[in-house]
């Protein structure tokens, strides 16, 4: 399973099978940059004087996986800014990971039309018993305190990119703002090699700015 496969799950409404964030496409699309960067498929070339970060393909390592292949290929062609790649590697991720999930039998194809003229295409819940493993993996780490791996690190880092991770996990117990400011601490933590750290933080830079614009666009419109 891909990070942004998982990350996917986490943010569908298992029942409504409908999208609880409105910056998917750019998560999904740090998730992967992230995992190339993690799998030294791909590197982020850090700022220089103007120049911006840039996500560059590494020769010689592209990846076997289809999704992680292509966002490869993408980057061999032309390497990205690093804010571009983001939001580029994200387009049309969502229904092409779902379709992937649907095809597993862990999600299920709901087509429907709004108000019987709008067409639309939701993706509940099939199997989750993928999903509530890697909850399982996030409670140990933002509720009972545990070190997380690499790959969880990165979870929970896109997470709270998107001001998820205190709702992908029960927080009774601690209560929401510990959870959110757990994850943040993960987010800016040791858990990854200095590559991927820099990847990672390329990621919510450009996560947070988004999000940014969208609330002022919002706010003032």
């Amino acid at each position: 399973m891909l990070i942004a496969e998982d990350l996917l799950l986490l943010v569908l409404d298992d029942t409504q099978g409908t999208l609880t964030s409105s910056w998917v496409q750019q998560a999904l699309g740090g998730a992967i940059l992230t995992e190339l960067v993690m799998t030294g498929s791909a590197q982020v070339m850090p700022k220089s004087g103007l120049t911006p970060a840039k996500a560059v393909a590494v020769p010689g390592r592209r990846p076997d996986e289809p999704v992680l292949a292509a966002a490869y290929d993408s980057l061999a062609a032309k390497p990205l800014a690093a804010k571009n790649a983001v939001t580029d590697l994200g387009k049309g991720l969502h229904e092409a990971l779902a379709a992937r999930l649907c095809d597993r039998n862990i999600l299920k194809r709901r087509d429907e039309k709004i108000l019987g003229i709008f067409p639309r295409t939701t993706w509940p819940a099939a199997d989750s018993t993928h999903e509530n493993a890697v909850r399982g993996q996030l409670v140990a780490v933002l509720v009972q305190g545990a070190t997380p791996d690499a790959r969880t690190g990165a979870l929970i880092a896109l997470l709270s990119s998107i001001d998820l991770a205190h709702k992908v996990v029960d927080t009774r117990t601690v209560g929401a703002g510990t959870v959110r400011k757990r994850a943040k601490e993960i987010a800016r933590g040791d858990w990854a090699a200095k590559g991927v750290r820099d990847a990672m933080d390329e990621v919510t830079a450009v996560m947070t700015a988004v999000m940014v614009a969208t609330t002022v666009t919002t706010t003032t419109t």
